[in-house]
């Protein structure tokens, strides 16, 4: 299986403390911290991520 391809969160400032996804395969998702890439991955799925960030982009516009 080949590397997965990662992103960095859009939301990341300048220093090391960002959050990666990728999505290897379908109905995987992975999150990493740019800070330990060789440290834990999180996986989850595609509708468990994506009520995760409806979650807090609804948090943040409350907050």
């Amino acid at each position: 299986m080949p590397a997965p391809a990662w992103q960095k969160s859009s939301y990341c400032a300048q220093g090391n403390s960002c959050v990666h996804i990728a999505a290897p395969t379908p109905g995987t998702v992975q999150l990493a911290e740019s800070g330990d890439p060789a440290g834990v991955i999180l996986r989850t799925t595609p509708a468990a991520w994506a009520a995760l960030v409806r979650t807090l982009k609804e948090s943040h516009a409350h907050g």
